[in-house]
């Protein structure tokens, strides 16, 4: 399943922002300091900058790495021009070594006092190599890794009393509607086909609530992250139309080559479905904020 594309994470931008928990978000921006070290564990293309800028977060330094070597340089084009685009006075500076792990400048642009890098790299090698950070942000990248690592490789790299912000973090529930006899049977073929790939876990959400209540640290807030795409008007917002198409070119690969009983039906009628603008798709997430022993 290729989820990496740019105009796929692009897509996703509205829906994740209409989706993020207020609550956990506010509990977030009330622990970090004026001007926080922050690393973003898959980054994609760096729409956590413009995000972290309008929730006040102007200050500091943010790292943002990811394995996919074609979306790293699209994150160094496009944040900047965008946030130019929307007012914010952004410089470059591309002097100095490379960051911690990765390619690229030790800055590869400032906006107002925050001073932003891109790096192509392993997620869980780049938080292992870090100390001291004051924040660790993965959002949909916890069910991509194995929880217990994820959470070891957060805890060292945050200095004590740092914080790991996890939204969008997918527990096991995909619903599409209108109700079509081969629900669950598709549902279920797709979970199992997630939870195939080695590191995967299609119930990383509640796993992570359970493996973070119980180590040294604490979890601090808990909130729902719902996917929910639905027509308005006769029509999807933004680009969400591409979105769901590339959704249900996901399940296509998942289910594609397994025995579930009407499957074709299934996909051509939620094609049909979403060429005219009647298709609903909801994805069971939470949002998690863990605060790293102080002591």
């Amino acid at each position: 399943m290729e989820h990496a594309l740019p105009r796929y994470l692009e897509s996703k931008r509205s829906v994740d922002e209409r989706s993020l928990s207020t609550r956990v978000r506010d509990r977030f921006l009330a622990e970090l300091p004026p001007a926080p070290e922050m690393v973003e564990a898959a980054c994609g293309t760096g729409v956590t900058v413009p995000r972290l800028l309008s929730w006040g977060v102007d200050a500091g330094r943010y790292r943002g790495i990811d394995a996919d070597g074609r979306i790293v340089p699209f994150a160094r084009w496009l944040r900047p021009r965008e946030l130019r685009r929307t007012g914010y006075d952004v410089s470059r500076d591309a002097t100095g070594g490379g960051p911690a792990a990765g390619d690229g400048p030790a800055v590869d642009f400032e906006v107002a006092d925050l001073a932003v890098s891109f790096a192509t790299g392993d997620a869980l090698d780049a938080l292992a190599a870090a100390t001291d950070l004051d924040a660790v942000i993965a959002q949909a990248f916890a069910d991509l890794v194995p929880p217990a690592e994820l959470a070891s490789a957060v805890e060292s790299a945050l200095r004590p009393g740092g914080v790991a912000y996890l939204p969008i973090t997918f527990d096991g529930g995909t619903i599409v509607q209108p109700d079509h006899p081969a629900d669950d049977a598709v549902e279920s073929a797709y979970h199992d086909a997630i939870d195939a790939h080695t590191g995967r876990d299609v119930r990383a959400g509640r796993h992570l609530i359970d493996l973070f209540r119980r180590r040294d640290g604490d979890l601090l807030s808990v909130g729902s992250s719902d996917w929910i795409v639905r027509p308005r008007g006769g029509a999807y917002p933004a680009d969400e139309r591409y979105f769901l198409a590339r959704l249900l070119g996901f399940v296509a690969d998942a289910v594609g080559d397994r025995d579930v009983e009407r499957f074709d039906e299934w996909l051509a009628t939620r094609r049909d479905q979403l060429a005219a603008a009647e298709l609903t798709y909801v994805a069971h997430q939470y949002d998690l904020l863990y605060r790293a022993p102080t002591g």
